[in-house]
């Protein structure tokens, strides 16, 4: 097989890792006849010792790996080494020190690997500790910067899919390589376990084909979506504070309520003021509240917490949400559940800022299938209704967005059979873009351009594209207001899906 050429500096040492059935020899050594690199294989350096014990069903604790690694990269070279690995200790230890090192996770559901498993002959690792294997392995963290590729296709599309990954993880955009070009990924610099705690908190990485996301504890926010290496999101950097509300949940309201005073089932209610210079509770009670990781796979994650009783809010609900990746783009469902014993005013949004890449707005090409604005005074808080069509603000046909300054609400969403509402931000050229889907729980949607952030150099950078299920201050106004009943469920389902960037 002709050797891939390397494009800048390779790291010296991939990693491939997984529970047995996963493909790693196979995938370890198609990459490294690929690479033109030396291969290891963790299985060979067990003695037929070790191999018995394993055959009789005890997993193994010590293996020569490090030993072999360290030796083949003090003699100057590069090297694939595949390892099950199945511990975050264990693969600090292999990897400590080795800031050029790649790690590739091969990810597949229990039940491919249990049939892969049950049609092996001859091998040394019987099928029935693959429940022991799955019970103690930690999958890779977003500070451990794995490649995860999915073992549900042929090991040479797997091998495929790793070097992208691999590229796309270290080489973000870099320009793309031609019509059936491949190389292999420039030095990676891996973090420390022991780095400085982040202001978001913990993080996960989502990863399918070409699309990769990351949704972070703080708020359950969404940081950032890419596709072929390109941003979709003018979200926030990693380790960085959240500005703008940008990915986040708006949960148990949406925008403002004026004041933060309203009435509900025969009582006044006054909620904390968070915009002070315009006097209004904004964008909820979760933004800044660390929520707990509930589930867990490469191409999802599902996050929760529970919205306590509290002064201008004496409800209790659970939420919880979900994002996942599919063939159609990202997905997400906030799901809300009152668990108290009393009805409870509820509202919900979130706050993506959609980029295609333009250096701002202006030049982007907005649609919003939408008959019907909302008129805001100037703290905010809606003063009429009226119809687009003879405003500026009619983009039922595709145009750009100009210098027309957007912070405005719409509804009566024209829908698709499916029941979906499409707000479609393009480039220029008209060869690519993103379309927000509003689904379910969606009546509205908030546009934004930005011009009033606190950091004049975000301004106008990103369109702020929110799905809504109620419009500003419905606390007050009780418009699509939802009044959940104890044991009911709010849904609000939006999503994200690219095109023409294969």
């Amino acid at each position: 097989m002709a050797r891939e050429e390397a494009a800048g500096e390779p790291p010296r040492l991939v990693l491939v890792v997984g529970v047995s059935g996963s493909g790693k020899s196979t995938v370890g050594r198609l990459l490294a006849e690929r690479l033109g690199w030396a291969y290891g294989d963790a299985d060979e350096f067990h003695s037929e010792a070790h191999r018995a014990k394993m055959a009789a069903g005890h997993p193994l604790t010590d293996s020569a790996v490090k030993e072999w690694m360290d030796q083949v990269t003090a003699a100057g070279e590069r090297a694939v080494v595949a390892c099950s690995a199945l511990k975050r200790a264990y693969r600090d230890r292999l990897l400590a020190g080795r800031a050029d090192a790649v790690l590739v996770y091969l990810h597949g559901s229990r039940e491919l690997l249990e049939s892969r498993l049950a049609s092996r002959h001859g091998h040394f690792f019987p099928a029935a500790l693959l429940d022991s294997q799955l019970a103690v392995f930690q999958e890779p963290e977003p500070d451990e910067h794995p490649v995860v590729v999915e073992i549900d296709q042929p090991p040479e599309a797997v091998v495929t899919a790793v070097l992208s990954g691999m590229r796309r993880e270290s080489d973000v955009g870099a320009p793309e390589d031609g019509p059936g070009t491949e190389r292999a990924v420039p030095s990676v610099v891996r973090e420390s376990s022991s780095a400085s705690p982040s202001p978001t908190g913990a993080s996960w990485r989502l990863v399918r084909g070409e699309q990769s996301a990351e949704v972070v504890q703080l708020g359950a926010a969404l940081r950032a979506y890419d596709v072929s290496g390109r941003p979709l999101l003018d979200g926030f950097s990693a380790g960085s504070t959240i500005t703008g509300g940008r990915g986040q949940l708006l949960v148990p309201w949406p925008n403002r309520v004026g004041g933060g005073r309203y009435r509900f089932d025969g009582r006044e209610l006054q909620l904390p003021l968070n915009e002070v210079e315009k006097g209004n509770a904004i964008h909820g009670l979760l933004r800044w509240t660390l929520w707990e990781l509930l589930a867990r796979t490469a191409e999802s994650v599902t996050l929760g917490t529970t919205l306590c009783p509290q002064p201008g809010y004496p409800f209790l609900l659970d939420v919880r949400v979900e994002y996942r990746l599919g063939a159609d783009g990202l997905g997400t469902a906030v799901r809300a559940t009152n668990i108290g014993t009393d009805s409870a005013p509820y509202g919900v949004g979130q706050h993506p800022y959609l980029t295609v890449g333009t250096e701002l707005v202006d030049s982007a090409v907005l649609t919003v299938p939408a008959r019907t604005l909302l008129r805001t005074d100037d703290r905010g808080l809606p003063i009429g209704r009226e119809p687009v069509e003879g405003t500026p603000y009619d983009f039922r046909t595709a145009r750009p967005i100009g210098d027309l300054r957007l912070d405005t609400a719409f509804t009566e969403l024209d829908r698709d059979p499916d029941g979906r509402a499409i707000v479609r931000l393009a480039h220029p050229s008209g060869r690519r873009g993103v379309d927000l889907r509003l689904g379910e729980g969606t009546r509205w949607v908030q546009v934004y351009t930005g011009d009033t952030l606190a950091e004049p150099e975000r301004r106008r950078r990103g369109v702020a594209v929110e799905a809504m299920s109620c419009p500003p201050d419905a606390f007050r106004s009780g418009t699509d207001l939802t009044v959940l009943q104890p044991g009911a469920t709010h849904v609000l389902r939006w999503g994200l899906s690219p095109w023409g960037y294969s």
